[in-house]
């Protein structure tokens, strides 16, 4: 783990956490890793991690930050909003010189710009939103309350949401359902099929799969290999 100072979008800067895997050596790339979001998060993160050893074990270096307001960041996260996500990354593509970039899920929205890269089974805003608002809905139905989707985006758009125990702010609420991964010529999708198996993500706890991190480890370590040979 090493902190780095990750700047915001009002200007100046403020130390966050990175977790950063080194190869032996000089490294052939430095992949930037933007993380899966709020409860996937979670799930994948062992995965993650596993995908970066592999990749650090074949000579590319990896960094994993926090986005602001989540994991061990200081910042509160119901101030955030993706547009503060997405300067975080910029500014921590540029402070690791990133070479390439890999985002897992819903990661894709605060992709860096300009950086060439992969879209792990990327998310738009409007699922990601969905899912957890279906389990506050469910939550609620369980306790004896009953709430909608619309009039729970209608109340957070305003005063903003806790949705599967995350605070977003009214500012978050309004931007992120319009938000899809930006489509870019140097950005490739990887879909899960790719990978073989159903996506961590749909388990209902945190788990891995060597399998699959070997798979998207591959697919990334071949990729860089070619463009190096081009």
């Amino acid at each position: 783990m090493t902190q780095w100072p990750c700047p915001m979008a009002g200007g100046g800067t403020v130390e966050e956490w990175a977790l950063v895997e080194r190869p032996t050596g000089a490294p052939k790339a430095c992949v930037l890793i933007v993380p899966a979001l709020f409860d996937e998060g979670n799930k994948l993160r062992r995965f993650t991690v596993e995908v970066m050893r592999r990749l650090a074990g074949g000579g590319i270096a990896c960094v994993l930050p926090d986005l602001p307001g989540l994991n061990e960041s200081i910042l509160p996260l119901d101030t955030q909003t993706p547009g503060d996500w997405q300067v975080a990354m910029e500014g921590a593509a540029r402070h690791f010189a990133a070479s390439h970039m890999l985002t897992i899920r819903g990661g894709a929205l605060a992709a860096p710009r300009g950086v060439p890269g992969w879209y792990y089974a990327p998310v738009a805003g409007a699922g990601q939103l969905r899912q957890m608002l279906r389990a506050r809905i469910l939550a609620a139905r369980e306790a004896g309350r009953s709430e909608t989707q619309d009039s729970l985006l209608e109340a957070g758009r305003v005063h903003g949401l806790e949705l599967a125990g995350y605070r977003l702010g009214a500012d978050f609420i309004a931007e992120f359902g319009g938000l899809v991964a930006r489509e870019a010529p140097s950005v490739q999708t990887i879909t899960q099929d790719m990978l073989g198996g159903p996506g961590l993500w749909l388990r209902p706890e945190p788990g891995e799969d060597g399998t699959q991190a070997d798979a998207l480890a591959a697919i990334i370590a071949v990729a860089i290999a070619q463009r190096e040979a081009a």
